[in-house]
């Protein structure tokens, strides 16, 4: 097997790097989407509760969230993660390799899923809320019980837009250092024309987010029939 990829990739001197490039890239994509679920979840929820109209409803606190949000998801990626070097290194004492760019995964990721999951809350039949209030349901008890397993298949379908999001913004980390087969395609792909690397990466990264769609179309489809 290895002779005939060598035989197909000649310009590809060590596979084993190009595995180490696979593992990071799962690495960053695991930490920086369990980090943007864990921020963005109940960020959207607060998006959502703090709506005009809503449980909690509260327009200026809506108006600033939204406002950060927005201007947190109009700056391209590459460039957002520049800004956030200081940043990066203050929080995780480097600028450079996988801990220096899962700071700035989650802050690009995480105000787009929390927009999504606001999305996902607003799709909940209002008059199932409007039920759990007439029957003395706190407004924790209508996020637990009510909200959220409402919105289930559209958080799930969520996660997996994130999740491809991220595959992406990890193939353009690596243009600045932060490892992964992004920074593989950049350094020998790219930098020292070497075509193989390139396409290479191209195929793992198509197929990781393949097998991320399928997966997500799963889960979602899982909850939709329940």
């Amino acid at each position: 097997m290895m002779s005939l990829l060598q035989h197909w990739f000649p310009q590809i001197d060590d596979w084993s790097e190009l595995g180490q490039a696979c593992l990071d890239t799962l690495t960053m994509l695991g930490g920086s989407l369990a980090l943007t679920v864990a921020i963005g979840l109940p960020l959207g929820v607060w998006l959502f509760l703090s709506s005009p109209g809503q449980l909690k409803a509260q327009p200026a606190v809506y108006a600033l969230l939204s406002l950060v949000i927005n201007i947190l998801r109009s700056v391209p990626f590459i460039i957002l993660m520049i800004v956030l070097m200081p940043v990066t290194y203050a929080l995780v004492g480097t600028k450079l390799g996988l801990r220096g760019a899962i700071p700035p995964l989650v802050i690009g990721a995480a105000p787009f899923f929390a927009r999504l999951v606001e999305t996902s809350l607003r799709d909940v039949n209002q008059g199932v809320i409007e039920a759990s209030q007439a029957m003395g349901a706190t407004t924790w008890q209508i996020i637990h019980r009510v909200l959220l397993p409402e919105a289930r298949a559209g958080i799930w379908a969520g996660i997996t837009v994130t999740a491809i999001a991220l595959v992406g913004y990890t193939a353009m980390g690596g243009t600045i250092g932060a490892g992964g087969l992004g920074d593989l395609a950049y350094r020998y792909g790219y930098l020292s024309y070497k075509s193989n690397y390139m396409l290479v990466t191209v195929v793992l990264l198509v197929i990781l987010v393949q097998i991320l769609q399928m997966l997500g179309d799963r889960i979602v489809a899982h909850f939709t029939r329940r």
